[in-house]
């Protein structure tokens, strides 16, 4: 397979990836300290709402995202309506592996942030400290690794979302096609050192983050 045929799908992977980890990250974490810290009623059916994208099947997700974001869908028409649509391209692609990313760095985040010692934060309070430099001085520096250890799989997870994904943004190269479609792609017309070639990139790509990942989060000795 050709340098070109692997670069375009491999960059285009990096870029939904990155995205969808970051807005992964953003509600993941937000959420994660709203249910670890406010304990709201409901708690335990909202974090099994929460949780439920990494359960059902991406099939299922992407279903719902097109009833969502779909021509039809409430969302869809108020995007339409901006001149903005979701469906068939590669921001598309973002939202799906975002959804399916979120329960990753969610749990992880809430499993951190009620990990953190509460005596540390009532110390702090006695300090003087406000409830948002008690958060940036106090409890995320102690909530950190949990935080980047869910980011990290968020960000595999995402590099390799198929399902969700095909349904949503479709599976057009040079536009939506990510590693996952064009190994299908592959696959499908029997092109086997193409498919090899993707899926060693694949596989190495997300080696890579499990080993950063490994390497960010050792202990300092």
């Amino acid at each position: 397979m050709d340098v070109p045929g692997i670069l375009i799908p491999l960059l285009l992977t990096l870029k939904v990836a990155g995205f969808a980890t970051l807005f992964a990250l953003a509600a993941g974490a937000a959420a994660a300290f709203v249910i670890a810290r406010r304990r709201p009623a409901g708690t335990e059916l909202l974090d099994a709402a929460l949780t439920l994208p990494l359960v059902l099947p991406p099939t299922v997700l992407g279903y719902y995202l097109l009833t969502l974001f779909g021509r039809n869908g409430w969302l869809g028409k108020l995007l339409d309506g901006f001149g903005l649509s979701l469906i068939f391209t590669w921001q598309g692609a973002v939202v799906a592996s975002a959804v399916v990313s979120f329960p990753l760095v969610y749990k992880s985040a809430r499993a951190a942030f009620e990990g953190v010692d509460k005596n540390l934060e009532n110390a702090a309070r006695t300090l003087g400290h406000g409830e948002f430099s008690l958060f940036l001085l106090v409890t995320l520096p102690l909530a950190w690794r949990g935080i980047l250890a869910g980011t990290m799989l968020a960000f595999a997870r995402a590099a390799g979302e198929f399902g969700a994904t095909l349904m949503v943004a479709g599976n057009m190269a040079g536009k939506t096609q990510t590693l996952s479609l064009a190994i299908y792609d592959a696959v499908q017309s029997g092109n086997q050192s193409a498919g090899l070639a993707l899926v060693a990139v694949t596989s190495a790509l997300c080696i890579s983050v499990l080993v950063l990942s490994g390497r960010l989060l050792r202990p300092a000795n």
